[in-house]
């Protein structure tokens, strides 16, 4: 057995002894596929987390709890009598192989765009094949809704529908942004919430077709945001006082200077 085989085998093993009813761990033997989910979207994001920081050592360890949630899962299935671990592999395997006909077949594709055309093409047609023939079927509703409403887009203008240009997604923005004043002024707060989230939702699309992923944008305007704020805090510290004890003026203060590295004057 191969070092990746042998060390899979053992994770398998161990999955199976956490969940023995005798001596396995009472945590893990209580756990069920929903309440599991969370944490897998969870290690995801670790996982994205241990990418963006550059750390091998970090990410080595995040696809190991990644990898742990996939067999918990497959676990909890074999338990149910549904499939195991390696029917879960074999899945992967096969639908990778379909879907590269290209590697695995004899397949041409003349470049990138003509590929991924394809591949989307099979996608359709699985989805199809499981009895949803609508445009946006299998948009995974745990997503980020900043993700899901860009896929959603995506999918929706693959069909035509979508403006023509990035122009026509920006006047739809200022659009919602309209009635979204409108409401602001005379409306309750659940139609206020309607429209925030129909701006959101046009600013996503204007972000498609700018060729801006906006989980990303938003992500790292959060780092942006989160770094300046800490330093807002360090300034304010290292003039013996706090922010919450600060008024506006010396908050665009700090901020300022936060922006700008250096201290205020």
């Amino acid at each position: 057995m191969s070092g990746a085989g042998s060390s899979l085998d053992r994770l398998l093993r161990i999955m199976e002894r956490l969940r023995s009813p005798a001596g396995g761990c009472p945590w893990d033997r209580e756990q069920t596929f929903a309440t599991i989910a969370p944490y897998t979207i969870e290690e995801a994001y670790e996982v994205a987390d241990a990418i963006a920081d550059g750390s091998p050592a970090r990410l080595r360890a995040e696809l190991g709890d990644l990898l742990f949630q996939v067999v918990f899962h497959a676990r909890l299935a074999e338990e149910q009598g549904w499939f195991g671990f390696s029917e879960v592999a074999t899945a992967i395997a096969d639908k990778l192989t379909v879907r590269h006909p290209h590697v695995f077949a004899d397949a041409r594709f003349a470049d990138a765009a003509e590929q991924s055309a394809a591949w989307e093409a099979m996608k359709a047609d699985e989805r199809a094949a499981a009895g949803d023939h609508g445009a946006l079927a299998d948009v995974p509703r745990a997503l980020p809704a900043l993700s899901r409403a860009a896929k959603l887009g995506r999918r929706a203008a693959r069909v035509g529908f979508d403006w023509p240009d990035a122009a026509g997604a920006r006047d739809k923005v200022g659009e919602e942004l309209a009635e979204l004043d409108a409401a602001v002024r005379s409306e309750p707060a659940a139609r206020q919430s309607e429209e925030l989230g129909d701006l959101l939702l046009a600013i996503v699309n204007w972000a498609r077709h700018l060729g801006i992923d906006p989980e990303q944008a938003l992500r790292e305007a959060n780092g942006k945001f989160e770094a300046r704020f800490r330093r807002m805090e360090a300034l304010a510290v290292a003039q013996g006082t706090t922010l919450a004890s600060l008024d506006a003026a010396n908050w665009d203060r700090l901020w300022t200077a936060a922006k700008a590295g250096t201290r205020p004057a």
